[in-house]
């Protein structure tokens, strides 16, 4: 399968772990690290409607500024959720991997496999 990507960050351990695991299956997935890349609204979008989710599914509360942002109000909307995150890509949850299965939120790691 070389059609598979993942939208990694390099600086967290379940991102690293489910690329190696991807490559351990003898997988050369394309790597995108969102964080440099950036997010686009339609991207967003396109991605949460073939995972199935809302922004807010998706969203990265630890480590971020999301609660300050008033992001983790339940009157918050997925349109806010969504332009934050493309204002501030860390407030999304990784690793996003994409497959011609399909997409899911790779936490845990072992998730991965049912996309393979």
């Amino acid at each position: 399968m070389s059609d598979i990507t993942i939208f990694h960050n390099p600086s967290c351990g379940t991102s690293r772990n489910t690329l190696a695991l991807l490559q351990e299956k003898g997988l050369a997935p394309k790597i995108v690290e969102y964080l440099k890349a950036g997010w686009t609204e339609p991207q967003l979008q396109a991605l949460f409607r073939q995972m199935g989710v809302s922004a807010r599914d998706v969203l990265r509360v630890r480590g971020t500024d999301a609660e300050a942002r008033g992001l983790t109000d339940p009157k918050a909307s997925d349109a806010a959720i969504l332009k934050a995150m493309t204002e501030n890509p860390v407030l999304v949850e990784r690793p996003i991997v994409v497959t011609p299965k399909g997409a899911a939120l790779c936490r845990p790691v072992e998730r991965v496999l049912d996309l393979l």
